[in-house]
């Protein structure tokens, strides 16, 4: 399902794209469609480019400018409410990698996503399938870049990412996610603290 267009970046893998609404035509995507951790990709044609959504921030313009606010709706009818109705939901975006001939690539997409791509949420079969190697295991390759890049909530990302794969995993693959998992926890809770 289109959940989002990409309008701009952080960085080369960074990028940040706007909510779609109901002024964008078609169906609006629920809160569960665009919710931190979920797995959206974007259709290169030759190539679709896999991200996971890493933080969001809403947008209000009422009350970013500093000026004094405009007067009673009741005078500026229609101009008033469509300022009011310009509030927006924006989503950060981790690139993880991308699927080309349907063969998964954990590696820094090389070309840059245009302004405008759409943004689709991925079913969680297609994020598993992702994640899956050719003998089945489960594979994190972006594993180092995800935790360089998501900033301070990195820790919190990838133990939504290990939650999200577990029951797609063998029994084996389930453990190293667990251990994974604990081990972030840890980290999480202590830091670099030595007792």
């Amino acid at each position: 399902m289109k959940i989002a267009k990409i309008v701009s970046s952080n960085s080369h893998i960074a990028y940040i794209a706007r909510v779609l609404d109901k002024r964008d035509g078609g169906e609006e995507p629920s809160a569960e469609d665009y919710s931190f951790g979920r797995f959206v990709s974007m259709d290169r044609g030759d190539e679709n480019v896999i991200g996971v959504i890493s933080d969001s921030r809403l947008v209000n313009p009422e009350y970013i400018s500093p000026s004094t606010r405009l007067g009673q709706a009741s005078a500026l009818g229609e101009l008033r409410r469509d300022l009011v109705e310009d509030k927006r939901t924006l989503i950060a975006i981790l690139l993880l990698g991308s699927i080309a001939d349907g063969v998964p690539q954990h590696s820094i997409p090389l070309r840059v996503l245009p302004s405008g791509m759409d943004v689709a949420s991925m079913t969680p079969d297609a994020a598993a399938a992702f994640h899956r190697n050719k003998d089945g295991s489960v594979n994190m390759g972006y594993f180092p870049s995800l935790m360089s890049y998501a900033g301070p909530l990195a820790i919190v990302l990838a133990r939504t990412i290990i939650g999200q794969l577990s029951p797609f995993c063998s029994e084996a693959d389930r453990q190293r996610l667990a251990v994974m998992a604990n081990s972030l926890q840890w980290k999480q809770a202590f830091g670099d603290s030595r007792i």
